[in-house]
């Protein structure tokens, strides 16, 4: 079974964030990085990138396939996860936690498209 915390937001393509304010930390779910396996390497968009919800920023690769990374939300990456370059791996021990990939400076906070956890479970 997969973990799906409340009080975060969720898109159909297994994304999650965390939004505080003007700034919504992204990862990947927990189902999602199930579903990959091993995951070797992400490819992080550059600081300052423009991101624009449904479209995708980047890919995650793990052993078997390469995935795409959609934001969850519109707005410009503020941080990248630079330590998934070291170990992208950490992102199957703590999708939610330390396996964050990007943190996005929002253009206008609203979660409209986006499901709750009861959502996104009904989902997987």
């Amino acid at each position: 079974m997969s973990l799906v915390p409340d009080g975060l937001k969720y898109t159909k393509d297994h994304e999650w964030a965390k939004i505080e304010g003007a700034v919504a930390t992204v990862g990947v779910t927990d189902h999602a990085q199930r579903e990959l396996g091993d995951i070797v390497f992400v490819e992080l968009p550059k600081i300052g990138a423009a991101v624009k919800s449904g479209q995708s920023f980047g890919t995650i690769e793990a052993v078997k396939t390469v995935a795409e990374l959609y934001a969850p939300i519109t707005g410009t990456v503020a941080e990248v996860n630079s330590n998934l370059s070291a170990d992208a791996g950490v992102i199957n021990h703590d999708p939610y936690g330390t396996g964050w990939i990007i943190k996005i400076k929002v253009d206008k906070p609203t979660d409209e498209g986006l499901m709750d956890a009861a959502a996104y479970k009904a989902l997987i």
